[in-house]
């Protein structure tokens, strides 16, 4: 099975590369090497970080954790997906 992660921040405005950076540097130290990783920005200073995993549903993965409270304007938002077409 493939289980999708999805985490999302809004940086404050104007700290939008710098939310980036550190969400590049946090995904690149996970505890464990996902199938797939992909960093997404959108306007607004928004950054998105999906990874994928060969694992079940209900599996302990490794998540990027919380930025400090001065670079976003609210809690992080976290998704998980399970694959139910594909390879």
């Amino acid at each position: 099975m493939t289980v999708a992660l999805m985490w999302e921040a809004r940086a404050v405005e104007g700290r939008g590369a710098e939310l980036l950076e550190w969400a590049r540097a946090q995904a690149e130290v996970l505890a464990g090497e996902p199938v797939r990783r992909e960093i997404l920005r959108a306007p607004q200073d928004r950054v998105l970080v999906m990874t994928w995993w060969d694992a079940e549903y209900d599996a302990e993965l490794p998540e990027l954790p919380e930025p400090e409270a001065g670079l976003i304007t609210r809690a992080v938002h976290r998704w998980r997906f399970e694959s139910v077409d594909g390879a």
